[in-house]
């Protein structure tokens, strides 16, 4: 039986990609105070900004490709069994070819009508005022923002616990309750933390630190796991 190995991903795994997180700006995202473009309050005072923040990043996410951190853990899935939670918003795990992802904020891709959250639509093109469910509902942005709940965390906590092997990605562990999924994790689990800038706080013995960007680290990680690639 494949040792089960969970990913939690942050924007750090998709930097690489050229998509960008508030996080490295200054508490700006591609200009845009937080506040303007990602809560329920903004929506409701200025849905148009809100609107055209999320259609620029749609027609960004389509431009751009996996980046080599995303196929190293697309090819694992030979070896373990792979489960990602992801923090970040766009489908690039999904598009290396990782089966199994579960997003904590939402999906890019996707939209769900106002009132009924479990109407859920696949959408690729701009999304505009107008454009409403079966029911006539104002569709918006598939995605948690900042004072909503989320609700995928209970699934993402049990995936933890299960975890054989857990690997931190490219997150700053400070956006809770995302940041709370390492403390859900088994006391025999081995556990990898990779990011250029590692969070001030005390890990468990079992957790092994690397200071690296994600593509780097996951190298170590594939080192220290003595994953053997097979040769043609």
């Amino acid at each position: 039986m494949k040792q089960k190995l969970v990913i939690f991903s942050g924007a750090g795994m998709s930097a690489e990609s050229g998509l960008k997180t508030f996080r490295d700006h200054d508490g700006l995202w591609e200009n845009h105070r937080v506040e303007e473009v990602a809560t329920p309050q903004a929506w409701a005072s200025d849905p148009q900004l809100v609107l055209d923040f999320y259609n620029m990043r749609r027609a960004q996410l389509r431009k751009a490709k996996p980046n080599d951190a995303h196929e190293l853990i697309a090819s694992w899935e030979k070896y373990f069994e792979v489960e990602i939670i992801t923090q970040n918003i766009d489908d690039l795990h999904e598009r290396a070819g990782s089966k199994k992802v579960l997003h904590l904020h939402g999906e890019l891709m996707k939209v769900r009508s106002e009132n009924d959250p479990q109407n859920i639509y696949h959408w690729e093109d701009d999304l505009t005022l107008g454009d409403r469910d079966e029911n006539g509902s104002q569709l918006r942005p598939h995605v948690v923002w900042f004072g909503e709940g989320v609700p995928m965390m209970q699934k993402a906590e049990e995936m933890v616990r299960q975890a054989d092997l857990l690997i931190t990605i490219g997150t700053s562990l400070n956006v809770y309750p995302a940041a709370g999924l390492i403390h859900h994790v088994a006391e025999e689990s081995h556990c990898f933390l990779i990011d250029p800038q590692i969070p001030e706080m005390d890990f468990p013995a079992n957790w092994i630190i690397l200071q690296d960007t994600a593509f780097k680290g996951l190298q170590k990680v594939e080192q220290r796991l003595e994953i053997k690639k097979e040769t043609n």
